[in-house]
């Protein structure tokens, strides 16, 4: 036999040589390897292949052996709101208007930094522990989680929130602006960290704000996104407000477009899924919350079929009550099928896609949620000795149906190892227990109970 011309060349240097017994790597091809491994440079996946061809190409300063795990791509979380961590179980068991006018608004009133900020390290616990690795954010004082993701490693898109009565932190929606761009610029150099402009809501916003503030993401060439049709009763506010249902303001302001994210859209109907897919608009699917608020059940397949590129997302944990991405998928899945009356809807390659890529274009951030040359290694692994992951047939179907997210032992982003086998690397858990002790105390007290 001919010798290889690769046979006596010197080995390649790598940052990390990852091992695994199986690489889900969400690739075009959504190929699942065994026996696999992954060769990590400069914060990206070199190569993914073979674990004995890259073991004998590369000489990597460190390994990882996680013989026995799956490796994944990190989840992406398409819309959350870190801080709300701090009203985690605070006002449950309420719908929409009600749990927002009389419980979470007169609470987030009050919130100062500091709070914002043990809540917001809270979530990067959270998210970093059941295997999400990015998340599209919006509240206040945006840079207290910036900052926080940031210190801990996660990737984020940062949106602060506006309405256009005054609230205690603008007096005008139009007062936001300047803090939007300052947002822009104190984040320009963080390659963890990217902002996205953020009204609330259509009901909340009126039309010419709306417009305003897209013209804002369109000259800073960032994300734009707000929550809308998340429940019929919104519908019936905008109606009432506007003649109009939530889509049809967004459509009739040109205000669909791929720069656009839009979370839940659970009250949409045939017409607007057309507009929508057609525009290119984003949407993000909130199984958690909506059944939760009892805001209803969003027609994904539907919206997946038309040509809309559905994410996923948690919510905040005050209307969850987790930030567990491996949770939503499941339920992504369980749900569309009994929404569409059909077992095969949202099967769970879907159910994961949204999870992955899906939400990565949702972020604008389209590189995120594969393993695949060139892309960043943003990675988790599952313990495949979990008694709830054995015996694997499928692999995605585990992912989706079978983890609970408590099986993640390994969570990196840009190659740097965040969290591994129940210690935290970027993080003061014991601290941060402390810490939210505290401010349950506090919100006791400001909320009267």
């Amino acid at each position: 036999m001919a010798e290889s011309l690769f046979d006596n060349a010197a080995p390649l240097p790598c940052d990390l040589l990852v091992r695994a017994d199986a690489v889900i790597t969400q690739d075009d091809d959504r190929r699942i390897l065994t026996d696999a491994g992954v060769a990590v440079g400069g914060g990206l996946v070199l190569e993914v292949g073979d674990y004995a061809d890259l073991d004998a190409r590369y000489e990597p300063a460190q390994r990882l052996d996680m013989a026995g795990r799956m490796l994944m791509p990190g989840l992406v979380n398409g819309h959350t709101h870190l801080p709300m961590t701090l009203l985690r179980g605070f006002a449950d068991d309420l719908p929409l208007m009600d749990w927002l006018q009389d419980h979470i608004w007169p609470v987030e009133a009050q919130l100062d930094e500091e709070l914002l900020g043990i809540g917001a390290r809270l979530g990067c616990a959270e998210l970093i522990r059941t295997g999400c690795t990015a998340f599209l954010n919006g509240y206040f004082h945006e840079h207290v989680t910036g900052e926080a993701a940031s210190a801990c490693g996660l990737r984020a898109v940062l949106g602060e929130g506006f309405f256009a009565f005054p609230s205690p932190f603008f007096p005008t929606a139009e007062a936001c602006w300047d803090t939007i761009r300052r947002l822009e610029e104190r984040f320009a150099d963080d390659p963890l960290v990217r902002t996205a402009v953020t009204p609330h809501a259509a009901f909340t916003v009126p039309p010419k704000l709306l417009e305003t503030s897209y013209e804002l993401a369109e000259s800073l060439d960032i994300p734009w996104q707000t929550h809308l049709a998340e429940s019929p009763t919104e519908t019936s506010v905008c109606l009432g407000k506007y003649g109009m249902r939530p889509v049809e303001i967004l459509r009739s302001c040109g205000l669909l477009s791929p720069r656009v994210t839009l979370h839940h859209c659970v009250d949409v109907e045939e017409m607007e899924i057309a507009q929508l897919a057609a525009s290119g608009t984003n949407v993000v699917h909130n199984p958690a919350s909506n059944l939760k608020l009892c805001s209803g059940m969003s027609p994904v397949q539907s919206l997946l079929d038309a040509g809309v590129n559905v994410g996923l997302g948690t919510d905040g944990a005050s209307s969850n009550n987790q930030l567990n991405m491996f949770r939503d998928m499941g339920l992504a899945a369980l749900v569309g099928k009994v929404r569409h009356g059909d077992a095969s809807a949202v099967n769970a390659q879907t159910a994961l896609d949204m999870a992955t890529r899906n939400s990565a274009s949702c972020l604008g951030w389209p590189e995120l949620g594969r393993i695949e040359a060139g892309r960043p290694a943003d990675m988790i692994a599952l313990d495949l000795s979990s008694p709830n992951l054995m015996p694997v047939f499928n692999h995605v179907s585990h992912a989706v149906y079978a983890a609970t997210g408590m099986e993640v032992c390994m969570t990196m982003v840009a190659g740097e190892v965040l969290y591994l086998y129940g210690e935290f690397r970027t993080l003061d858990v014991q601290g941060l227990r402390r810490e939210a002790d505290r401010a349950a105390k506090w919100v006791r007290r400001a909320s009267g109970k």
